[in-house]
């Protein structure tokens, strides 16, 4: 049972285990446990292969990373299912809404995580080139899915896919920073001691303003600033971005997130936008 396996963890009887629903969209098991000893604790379960992976890629980042932007780890168990149990933050803030004072604070937050040295064994963020980069590629390949989101018309697609992955493809991705990789608002919450971030399971090395770029759409879409006021300069991380939510968002939604699609069709839309903007060119044309 998982109560069982948390108290070993944490030297404590679990007396309850509240699940709460996660704001993300994968599928893990996440609750609230009341301990014997008083304390509260937040565990977190694979529910079937794709998140236990997920769990067992994070796991060693909370042992081998530490500082104000990390949650404390309390225990982990990487067996079937693997589990994971952190400080319980449920009453941090959680944004959205954004105001000045907490964008400043996610990224005071993230030049910290860039400025902590990253574990030797972790992998560098070029491994992950054709991942990232290569969503305007896979439009050129077969441009159906992105013509059924209405973000241009195929004459448009023609006119413009070259620029837009050139400049997506020219993305410098080489750093030495440590990278979450995946910043919204559901992988973070504000405390005293600064923004705190959750699901390490895509951390990387390599230039930390492709964290900042890829928080940058989903603020907005949440009602902060505009990606170029958060990240200015930047065409070809915009156009990376854009390149990236526009090839998934007409795909079939995967088992273990099944709404996921709307979320980053939202996003493509934003990420389109600024980097039109910042090529020079005309959005839908």
């Amino acid at each position: 049972m998982i109560e069982e396996r948390v108290a070993a963890l944490v030297g404590s009887r679990v007396m309850t285990l509240r699940p709460i629903q996660s704001r993300g969209y994968a599928a893990a098991f996440h609750a609230i446990a009341e301990l014997e000893d008083g304390r509260t604790a937040f565990v977190k379960s694979g529910a079937e292969e794709v998140t236990s992976g997920f769990l067992r890629q994070e796991i060693p980042i909370y042992r081998a990373v530490s500082g104000p932007f990390m949650p404390a780890l309390l225990g982990a168990d990487e067996g079937d299912p693997p589990i994971l149990v952190l400080e319980d933050l449920s009453g941090a803030h959680w944004v959205p809404p954004w105001d000045e004072g907490a964008v400043e604070a996610v990224l005071a937050a993230l030049g910290t995580v860039a400025a902590t040295t990253p574990p030797e064994w972790l992998d560098p963020l070029e491994k992950e080139r054709d991942w990232l980069l290569g969503g305007w590629a896979e439009i050129a390949r077969d441009p159906e899915p992105f013509l059924t989101l209405g973000l241009g018309s195929g004459s448009w697609l023609r006119k413009n896919l070259p620029v837009l992955r050139n400049a997506a493809e020219s993305t410098v991705l080489e750093g030495d920073a440590l990278l979450h990789l995946d910043v919204r608002s559901d992988n973070l919450c504000l405390t005293e001691r600064g923004a705190v971030l959750f699901d390490w399971n895509h951390a990387h090395i390599g230039n930390p303003h492709v964290d900042i770029a890829a928080w940058a759409s989903s603020l907005h879409l949440e009602g902060g600033p505009q990606p170029e006021a958060v990240l200015p300069d930047s065409p070809e991380l915009a156009a990376a971005l854009a390149g990236f939510f526009a090839a998934r968002a007409g795909l079939p939604p995967p088992e273990t997130a099944p709404h996921v699609r709307p979320f980053q069709l939202a996003q493509a839309r934003i990420a389109l936008r600024w980097a039109l903007s910042e090529l020079g060119l005309r959005f839908g044309q």
